[in-house]
């Protein structure tokens, strides 16, 4: 049996061998042989760029300019496509400058921009300066855009057509432009004045016949972005089409570039990882190699705030101290009222930001939305504080050496307190974004955290409330 246990192991660590394939140690061997230029570089072919970019810290720097030396330009400039621009930017210094402003040169525009701010200014004018003409053209305006606009994701790497031309001259132009841009699966169709007309699939025009018009092809409905709009406003439109690229256009309509699916794919990415740090409460995402100083500026503001507003929580805590002193056991579950609220909140909230991404939202949806979270508020609410009711009170009558009466009475205010506090928990978890979306500030940032301190505040004014209220006030359980 332990014979045949091992050979399933092993099986099924080949299997997952075969799922994924690593090349690292191969393509390490390879650039550390012997194997002439011409051997290596036929070897190498034989692998993906993004494999090659991944070996790529493994190697010395001797190995790094010999990789320089045997590979050809476009396949470099294709294998630093897949490294981090500050990664690309500390292997472009390794090597001779003209080969570097070469590199830069057969890279997609926007990913050459992000690589040429992490280079020191003096060597990247210099690197501008040595790439071809039509390279710093597009680069001028890629650079052009604000970070926050879709036009500085954009690529130059596209084929253009004019709406006039017959099938054979489309394949024609086709052909030509594809020497210089391989991302052939969609053409993009301008009229004579070089406004964007529409789009064709390769297909269609590979399977058209000689005496088809080119206009029948033409999807006119193409979808197509302009580059002066934010990418937050982009992004939902994005998503919500599977083509291969996406035609940028300035404010004339002619087509300036395109966005292709890896870029979208890196948008929505970087998106989410900005939205899930503001939910934290900071400004922008983190690095691991991001220096001290600017980790502190983007938490301190928030965590500032939020200690007055903690402080603000201490000080209702400290105002029920008499509450707190004549009943000590009722401490015991306030973590149990704080961590529900939060959690309610929380949860509310992140509906909240995701509905809010439909700009179209009426205002009467906003309002059936804070309702919808009322009312789930409300039956969590009866069932968990139900639940609380049960098991509390048999925790404190058995644990605790107390009476039944006692024990439910106490564990009676715990379920009703945690009942109020779930209510206004999902009401304010809904609010709160809803306001700040009102008045232009963005939701995701401000929400979060002040959601968790607000709902704090209603947990401990809700709970002791009704503690003093219920069980000094009215039943006179105070020790």
């Amino acid at each position: 049996m332990d014979e045949e246990r091992v050979n399933t192991e092993e099986q099924s660590e080949n299997e997952v061998n075969l799922q994924r394939p690593n090349y690292r140690g191969d393509i390490i061997r390879i650039i550390r042989s012997n194997a002439s230029p011409k051997a290596m570089s036929y070897k190498l072919s034989d692998y993906h760029e993004n494999d090659i970019a991944e070996v790529l810290p493994d190697l010395t720097p001797a190995e790094r300019r010999k990789l320089y030396i045997v590979m050809d330009m476009g396949v470099l400039a294709d294998i630093f496509e897949y490294l981090d621009e500050d990664q690309a930017s500390a292997y472009l210094s390794e090597m001779d400058i003209k080969k570097a402003a070469a590199i830069l040169s057969g890279m997609e525009s926007d990913t050459a921009v992000d690589v040429l701010r992490e280079i020191e200014k003096e060597r990247r004018a210099l690197l501008i300066e040595l790439m071809d003409e039509d390279s710093r053209k597009d680069l001028r305006l890629v650079a052009s855009f604000d970070d926050d606009e879709i036009g500085s994701r954009m690529s130059m790497n596209y084929i253009v057509i004019r709406e006039n031309l017959t099938i054979k001259q489309a394949m024609s132009s086709l052909i030509e432009q594809a020497s210089e841009n391989d991302n052939i699966s969609t053409l993009f169709v301008v009229d004579e004045t070089g406004s964007f007309y529409g789009a064709v699939d390769l297909k269609e025009l590979i399977i058209a016949r000689q005496g088809t018009e080119l206009e029948s092809l033409i999807v006119t409905s193409y979808p197509y972005v302009y580059g002066y709009e934010s990418i937050d406003d982009c992004i939902e439109k994005l998503k919500d089409y599977s083509e291969d690229s996406i035609p940028v256009l300035d404010n004339s309509n002619h087509l300036l570039g395109v966005i292709t699916s890896q870029s979208i794919i890196e948008v929505v990415d970087d998106e989410m990882g900005e939205d899930y740090a503001r939910l934290a409460g900071l400004t922008a995402e983190e690095d691991l190699k991001e220096p001290l100083k600017d980790s502190l500026k983007k938490r301190l503001p928030w965590l500032l705030t939020l200690l007055v507003l903690g402080m603000l929580v201490s000080t209702v805590v400290g105002a029920f101290e008499n509450v707190v002193s004549q009943l000590t056991l009722i401490m015991a579950f306030q973590s149990l009222i704080l961590d529900m609220a939060g959690n309610v909140g929380t949860q509310s909230l992140a509906v909240t930001i995701r509905v809010l991404m439909d700009e179209s939202l009426s205002g009467k949806q906003k309002i059936g939305l804070v309702l919808k979270e009322v009312r789930i508020g409300l039956c969590n609410g009866l069932l968990l504080g139900s639940l609380s009711f049960g098991i509390v009170g048999l925790y404190i009558m058995m644990l605790k050496g107390h009476t039944a009466g006692f024990s439910f009475l106490v564990s009676g205010c715990i379920g009703a307190s945690l009942l109020v506090a779930m209510i206004f928990s999902s009401a304010v978890g809904t609010l709160i974004p809803l306001f700040f979306k009102k008045i232009n500030v963005d939701p995701a940032v401000a929400s979060g955290p002040l959601i968790t301190t607000i709902n704090d505040l209603v947990a401990v004014i809700a709970y002791y409330g009704l503690s003093w209220l219920l069980l000094i006030q009215t039943f006179r359980l105070a020790g």
